[in-house]
């Protein structure tokens, strides 16, 4: 005896089915956003707990009226039927509960016998000892058939009336409920009759049970019968993608609840297909936009490229918020932000902008200008550079590369020195992904600052998140973690105040005019060879990445981020709530005199001080090294010496001195500077520091110079700066002299193929030298 029952009770698997399902995928609101069919070609949602209380009334009513009250088998049922079949003299009954059907499913048994009858008797009294009626509900409504490659209640609502169960009438509803017991009745153009027949049947039933009211009843009877499958929704379908490859490394449930917006998504989908359709007269065939929400990183809006899947070649298919791209110039507001936590600038210390060359990397501005010297702020509002890539040298590229995948890259594949100073302009590969959950993970620390007291919470970096589970919630009351992120919030906040400083495409700067125009931090970026296009933007609420380009690499003529992505990026801002702007810090800062011109930490020889609010390292950048004390005669013309002007006659002023080449451009640019006068006639020459400096050809440079129009080789413009308005400077190649120059000294030359040495030398015998090569065409 305790054999059989042991044997009964270990009858019953852990797992009934054991069938593959789809995957599917809803919006945070509960509506399908997207779905694939199972690996055994039906369309099998996974298992739904949730049964409309329409299905209950109908499948009870018509399969099972006494499920509620029988053990798993009715005996009532079972005489009933056989009564019938023998007064028939043949099955037009059956005897089988719900339950009993349940068996049947799980172990895909069609054959209908006696000895079939007990087992699944038999296995449904155990199923009930193990199961609620509604969990047994909820398995007969996962996994009944309802005709052709249909499986369950979930796909059959979408694939013949396009909305969930739960929004279906009563004449929808009742027609699903009796397809399980003969399926084939939903076929297009056949057995119309007979299921129109078993519905108003079953509506009748309802009727006199007092499931349904007379009206409800007669116009369920006028609904129109379900014909060919519809398609089900194909929004998000990059997203769904992702949602696959994650799944089949933690075998999670195939269905998920996301966090996006589904009326947004398809917003910013009409938005990427509008541009695209303007930019494919370009040549550029693929966009992507994500949306984030700052305070949760969960995904707002996942529009993974552009929706043309007829066109292969335009590879619509590939979800490029997943792919590593190069990131352009979207990591410098990283570097700008470590920096000024560091300590090593001032959110505005001004950084050279001049032709630089290290080792064989040679950095230029996109427009290929210079400004000299420009503040580190207005730089990245900018997006110069070779002020980038001077920072990156003083803060180091190993740290940097470490910075980054401590605030949340995982793509640098390779090692730091790989990349070297290009990672800031670049010569890296991120992707996204990323990228936009590093933006919203300092947003959200600077939104926590108030909270933790000026502490950055190493909790707050967290990537991006697509679903929303207890798990991932955290709780308010979370004491910040020690781990250390190299950042600070007041930074972070001189950081995007710096990005919204960024002249917005087609405005001209006169957006900040208007009182409704929302605040945004926003950073474009272009690759290497044209072939990236970025945009990314935030608020205190939200942030927004887009990607313009083509998915197999090629490069376009004018595919750069300011006009390909940003005017993508402030048409999705338009869609979304505006916000206030992010609030100043309270905590962890410091007041410290600051030089008005050179933007560092004041000295004692600057004349013009301003006591600011600075980040809380602040106190460890450098004095100002650009004012110095120089001697004037009386008259304040020239400069002078104890050797030629007695003291008591001479005015001692503070000077902004820059180095000659930055002098060079910035006094282009800044028509209020007063270079250093010049030595008194008569006077010792006197000078300290760097006098003359070649800024054209950079150390070791390697030219080639192209043929003109009639065929000779053209001229190379050699370029130098002296720190003396009025010197003369001797020009020698190779030991021979090739010419002078006064005031402007620019020369053109056209040395032979091979290496050389420049000298200049001025009239006081001060010189400098450096080593270039000119190329052969062949050797380009």
């Amino acid at each position: 005896m305790i054999a059989l029952l042991t044997c009964f009770w270990l009858a019953l698997p852990s797992k009934l089915f054991r069938t593959p399902t789809c995957y599917v995928i809803e919006d945070k609101d509960g509506n399908l956003l997207n779905a694939t069919i199972a690996a055994d070609g039906q369309w099998r949602f996974p298992y739904n707990k949730n049964v409309p209380q329409k299905f209950i009334d109908c499948i009870t009513t018509f399969e099972d009226r006494r499920f509620f009250k029988h053990p798993g088998v009715d005996p009532v049922a079972i005489c009933r039927a056989a009564i019938k079949n023998i007064k028939n003299k043949g099955v037009v009954q059956g005897g089988s509960t719900i339950s009993m059907q349940v068996i049947r499913l799980s172990n895909k048994n069609d054959k209908r016998s006696i000895w079939n009858k007990i087992k699944e008797s038999i296995m449904a009294v155990r199923l009930e000892l193990s199961y609620s009626k509604k969990n047994i509900l909820a398995l007969y409504a996962s996994n009944a058939p309802f005709g052709s490659n249909i499986v369950g209640l979930d796909a059959a609502a979408w694939r013949y009336y396009g909305r969930s169960a739960d929004k279906l009438s009563w004449g929808e509803m009742a027609a699903l409920a009796v397809l399980p017991n003969a399926p084939s009745l939903v076929h297009p153009g056949k057995n119309r009759k007979v299921l129109l027949q078993k519905r108003n049947t079953l509506l009748d039933n309802l009727l006199q049970t007092g499931k349904i009211d007379k009206a409800t009843a007669e116009l369920a009877r006028l609904e129109p019968l379900p014909n060919e499958p519809y398609r089900l929704p194909q929004n998000a379908s990059h997203l769904l993608q992702r949602f696959i490859k994650d799944n089949k490394n933690r075998k999670q449930e195939t269905k998920i609840k996301t966090t996006l917006d589904g009326n947004l998504q398809k917003n910013v989908g009409i938005i990427l297909q509008q541009h695209q359709s303007v930019l494919k007269g370009n040549g550029i065939n693929n966009a992507c936009a994500l949306v984030l929400d700052v305070e949760t990183g969960n995904t707002i809006v996942y529009v993974g490229n552009i929706a043309d899947v007829n066109n292969k070649e335009m590879e619509a298919d590939v979800d490029v918020i997943a792919a590593p791209r190069s990131p352009g110039s979207a990591l410098k507001p990283i570097l700008y932000a470590a920096t000024l936590s560091d300590g090593q600038i001032l959110p505005n210390s001004i950084i050279p902008d001049i032709p630089t060359q290290i080792g064989s990397y040679a950095p230029k501005n996109f427009d290929l200008s210079y400004d000299g010297a420009v503040p580190a702020g207005r730089a990245l509002a900018r997006s110069l550079n070779v002020p980038a890539v001077k920072m990156l040298q003083q803060y180091k590229y190993q740290r940097f590369y470490e910075t980054l995948q401590q605030c949340g890259i995982t793509t640098l594949n390779n090692n730091a020195d790989f990349y070297g100073l290009s990672l800031i302009l670049g010569g890296c590969e991120v992707n996204m992904w990323d990228i936009a959950g590093v933006y919203a993970s300092m947003a959200r620390a600077l939104n926590h600052q108030t909270k933790n007291y000026g502490k950055i919470d190493a909790a707050d970096f967290h990537s991006a998140k697509y679903t929303s589970t207890n798990s991932e919630q955290r709780t308010t009351n979370n004491k910040p973690e020690t781990r250390n992120i190299p950042l600070d919030a007041t930074s972070i906040w001189f950081t995007f105040n710096a990005m919204q400083d960024v002249m917005r495409p087609g405005e001209e700067g006169l957006w900040q005019q208007f009182t409704s125009s929302q605040k945004i931090a926003w950073k474009t970026g272009t690759s290497f060879g044209f072939r990236d296009g970025w945009a990314i933007g935030l608020t205190p609420k939200n942030v927004v990445a887009v990607w313009v380009g083509n998915t197999d690499g090629e490069g376009r003529p004018g595919l750069v981020g300011i006009q390909t992505a940003a005017p993508i990026l402030f048409d999705i801002f338009r869609l979304l709530p505006s916000t206030k702007w992010f609030e100043k810090p309270k905590y962890n800062y410091t007041y410290m005199p600051v030089c008005r011109q050179s933007g560092y930490r004041a000295n004692v020889d600057c004349p013009d001080v301003d006591t600011l609010f600075m980040p809380p390292n602040a106190l460890k950048a450098p004095l100002c090294s650009y004012h110095k004390i120089i001697h004037l005669d009386a008259t304040g013309t020239y400069r002078v010496t104890a050797q030629c002007e007695s003291p008591s006659t001479m005015q001692h002023k503070s000077w902004f001195i820059l180095s000659p080449a930055m002098e060079f451009y910035y006094r282009q640019r800044n028509i209020d500077y007063i270079p250093l006068p010049p030595f008194k006639p008569g006077c010792d020459f006197a000078e300290s520091g760097k006098l003359i400096e070649i800024i054209y050809p950079q150390p070791d440079a390697k030219i080639y110079v192209p043929l003109e129009i009639n065929g000779e080789r053209g001229k190379t413009i050699f370029t130098a700066a002296h720190r003396r308005a009025g010197a003369k400077i001797f020009w020698s190649i190779d030991d021979a002299f090739v010419g002078t120059t006064q005031n402007f000294h620019q020369l053109g030359l056209n040395p032979a193929p091979g290496k050389h040495i420049l000298t200049l030398v001025d009239e006081n015998g001060i010189s400098v030298s450096r080593e270039f090569e000119i190329l052969e065409k062949e050797n380009r």
